[in-house]
C-alpha cells in the first residue's frame, strides 16, 4: 500500500506492507487525514519515531481480526490514538492515556494513519454520525485535545482566560472556552487567522502589541513555539494556571522563577474526550468552516507537510 513514512527522511513509500489486525483490532480504510503540528515535529526528531506518520483521521472499518471488532465492519469511524494494555497500574487507575506499555498512533511504536489503511484496537473506535461529514470529523482528535483543557481545569465563567497561539489548536481551544461561557482572548501572530476568530466573536490581540498584564486566571499555551510559555506567564495572574499543549522536538532555556514567585500552577495537557468532541461538532457548537486551507493526495504527502508550515495555513488534509 502507499504510505507517508518518516525514517530519518520524509517520503511516500508506494509498496509499504499492508497492516494486519490482531484479535482485538480492526483494519480501517482511511478516507481523510489531518496534518498536525506533532507530525511536523516528528520530522524534526520528536519521540525519535520511525514509521508511518499521522494520527488524525476518519475512515471506514474494512475488516476485523476477531469478535471485538466485528460489529464495526462497514462503519465510518474516528479513533483514539493511545493503544493501551489495560493491565498496568495507570490503566487500572483509570489513566489509560498514560499506560506504561502504550503505543501511540503515528507517534510511538505504532504506524500511523497517513496511509491507505491503518490498524487500531476496536476499543479505540468511535462512530461518526451520518450528518457529520469527513471534513468535520477529521477534526475530532484535535478538538478532543482542546476539550481536555476544560476537563482538567474547569474554569468558571467569571475567570479571565487567554489562549497563546492562533493556529489549529488555538482556534479550537478558544471556541471550546467560548462554548463554556468564557470570553477568551487569543494572542497570535497571524492577522488572517485572528480575523477568523474575530468573526466568531472571540477577542484577539497581535503578539507584537501584547504587554504583560498578569490578570488572567487561565493561560492556555497552544503556540507550537518555545516562546509560548513565556508569553503565557506574562498574562497569568499570581496563583493562576498555565496549561501547556505544545509538543516540541527542540527544547530551550526557560526562566522558571516567575512560576515560583507567583505560585503559578503549570498543567500539562494532551489527549481528550472523543465523545464530547463528536457531540460538539454534530451540534454545530464548534465552527470548522474555513479552517481547511489545502488538501493533497497521499502521493503528495511530503508537499502536504510543507504546506502545513506556511504561516497562513490552518488545517491541511491528505486524502489517501
Amino acid at each position: 500500500m502507499q504510505a507517508l513514512v518518516y525514517d530519518g527522511e520524509l517520503k511516500v513509500v508506494p509498496d509499504y506492507p499492508a497492516p494486519k489486525a490482531g484479535h482485538d483490532e480492526v483494519v480501517i480504510d482511511v478516507s481523510l487525514v489531518g496534518v498536525c503540528r506533532t507530525d511536523i515535529e516528528i520530522t524534526r526528531g520528536y519521540m525519535d519515531f520511525r514509521g508511518v506518520i499521522g494520527h488524525e483521521f476518519v475512515g471506514v472499518v474494512a475488516s476485523s481480526g476477531g469478535p471485538p471488532g466485528e460489529k464495526w465492519v462497514g462503519r465510518r469511524v474516528v479513533g483514539e490514538i493511545n493503544c493501551v494494555c489495560g493491565k498496568c497500574d495507570m490503566c487500572l487507575a483509570g489513566l489509560k492515556s498514560h499506560c506504561s506499555d502504550r503505543t501511540v498512533l503515528g507517534i510511538q511504536g505504532r504506524d500511523g494513519c497517513a496511509a491507505e489503511r491503518v490498524v487500531l484496537p476496536a476499543a479505540n473506535l468511535h462512530a461518526v454520525p451520518d450528518a457529520l461529514g469527513d471534513e468535520a470529523a477529521v477534526f475530532v482528535e484535535l478538538l478532543a485535545a482542546a476539550f481536555q483543557v476544560v476537563q482538567q481545569v474547569r474554569p468558571s465563567r467569571k475567570q479571565r482566560c487567554v489562549v497563546i497561539g492562533d493556529g489549529r489548536l488555538g482556534q479550537l481551544t478558544a471556541q471550546v472556552l467560548a462554548s463554556r461561557g468564557l470570553r477568551p482572548l487569543v494572542v497570535g501572530i497571524n492577522e488572517s487567522k485572528l480575523r477568523r476568530l474575530e468573526r466568531l466573536g472571540i477577542g484577539c490581540l497581535l503578539a507584537a502589541d501584547a504587554r504583560p498584564r498578569h490578570d488572567a486566571h487561565l493561560g492556555v499555551e497552544a503556540s507550537g513555539s518555545l516562546d509560548g510559555l513565556r508569553t503565557a506567564m506574562d498574562f497569568v495572574r499570581p496563583r493562576g494556571t498555565v496549561v501547556l499543549k505544545s509538543t516540541l522536538a527542540e527544547g530551550g532555556p526557560v526562566n522558571l522563577s516567575p512560576i515560583v514567585v507567583n505560585e503559578v500552577c503549570v498543567q500539562g495537557s494532551r489527549c481528550g474526550p472523543f465523545s464530547e468532541a463528536i457531540s460538539a461538532l454534530a451540534r454545530g457548537d464548534i465552527d470548522t468552516e474555513g479552517m481547511i486551507t489545502a488538501e493533497f493526495p497521499l502521493g503528495k504527502g511530503v508537499e502536504a507537510l510543507a504546506a502545513a508550515q506556511v504561516p497562513d495555513a490552518l488545517k491541511v488534509l491528505i486524502r489517501p
